[in-house]
């Protein structure tokens, strides 16, 4: 004879300012875990809808980023022939050729200073990021010192604006227009010609080859004729694993951080869900004694206590889930570790999130109640009620 639900949830309401207190701690520490794992997610999912799973990114062996890349024009010329790139409606190679560089802007509001990236492009970058669009303004005019803003640093920086004037590489950049990435990583980034930057910044090598595959099943083709050939110090990435990368030390860092809150604070929570749980066993003594008198068994006690502690745990879970879905509204920028540069991206939500946070408050329900609970199971019939 198990105890109904009905009566355990009851339990919780004759309760009120106890349990909302109770599920308030825990909606706190429910909140904090689901934002680490929502900004978590942002944060990979800005880095890898970056990329494109069918283009490969060459850059210089050994290098984390594109800026600390440099691929010479022979070697580029040798990566540009080869037979798995694909070709375009004239029969040239989809391939972009790009420069990247970092400058200093300063930030709307407080004027201080930060990394933002410089990418040189060519007309075929565009058609190989079919995610990257035009929203105000016009393109960039090859052979022109004109450059495209896009929309993450047009709404965080100063000076940004359709027809102000940038200055960098010794010359005046005029802003033609707005671009929005889709929130991928290139929404942080300014884009120019990208022989006019090459130029500009006086270098010698290109800064990365984007190309794209004929087939995506020839990449190991690729990557093996280009790495192994001994005319060639390059190394090939798929386009989304290379941005991918660039997430770890950040994401890193994040999940090392928000491990070490959320287990403080759960901790925190979990005590005061003890304290609440064992409060009401104390005040519950008499009607222990009594359901044990009716027949209920020490497991029915224990279980119905654990529940209570459980139920408690997912009104908790489900206050803070929903505090935290609504920073889904807001967007946050950061320091990229790699790059050092400016990287926008936001609260991320997934099912898989939303699963792991309740889970992860019920487990404190089910810790926090579960010494209560063997105390109430453990109770004698005679003790209880002569206690009552």
């Amino acid at each position: 004879m198990k105890i109904p639900l009905p009566y355990i949830a009851r339990n919780l309401w004759a309760r009120r300012l106890t349990t909302a207190l109770t599920a308030g701690g825990l909606a706190l520490v429910v909140f904090v875990f689901a934002t680490v794992l929502m900004l978590d997610e942002g944060l990979r999912n800005t880095l890898v809808t970056t990329g494109e799973y069918d283009n490969v990114v060459v850059t210089r062996r050994s290098a984390e980023t594109e800026v600390q890349s440099g691929v010479d024009r022979n070697m580029s010329n040798i990566v540009a022939s080869h037979p798995a790139i694909a070709r375009d409606a004239q029969g040239r190679p989809l391939l972009s050729k790009e420069t990247v560089v970092l400058i200093s802007l300063p930030r709307r509001g407080s004027g201080k200073a930060s990394n933002v990236v410089i990418r040189g492009a060519s007309q075929q970058g565009f058609a190989l990021r079919p995610q990257v669009h035009v929203t105000e303004g016009r393109l960039f005019t090859p052979g022109a010192s004109e450059v495209i803003v896009g929309s993450g640093i047009a709404r965080r920086f100063a000076g940004v604006a359709i027809g102000d004037q940038l200055r960098f590489g010794q010359r005046e950049w005029t802003v033609v227009g707005l671009f929005d990435a889709g929130n991928s990583g290139f929404d942080s980034e300014i884009w120019g010609d990208a022989d006019q930057l090459v130029q500009a910044f006086r270098r010698l090598a290109w800064s990365s080859i984007v190309l794209r595959l004929s087939d995506s099943s020839r990449f190991e083709q690729l990557k093996g004729d280009l790495e192994n050939d001994p005319r060639l110090t390059v190394e090939a990435r798929r386009e989304q694993t290379f941005y991918a990368d660039q997430s770890k030390a950040l994401s890193n860092f994040i999940s090392i951080l928000g491990l070490a809150l959320s287990i403080i604070f759960s901790v925190g929570a979990m005590i005061g869900a003890t304290i609440t749980m064992y409060a009401s066993v104390a005040s519950r003594t008499a009607e222990i004694g009594t359901l044990r008198a009716l027949g209920y068994q020490r497991r029915h006690i224990l279980a119905a206590f654990l529940l209570e502690a459980m139920l408690l745990a997912l009104v908790g879970g489900v206050a803070g889930l929903a505090c935290a879905s609504l920073m889904q509204m807001l967007s946050f920028s950061t320091t990229n570790f790699q790059s050092f540069s400016e990287l926008a991206f936001g609260f991320r939500l997934t099912p898989l999130i939303a699963v792991k946070t309740l889970m992860f408050a019920m487990a404190m329900g089910f810790i926090g109640g579960f010494l209560p609970a063997v105390r109430a199971a453990r109770m004698k019939i005679v003790d209880a009620l002569r206690a009552a």
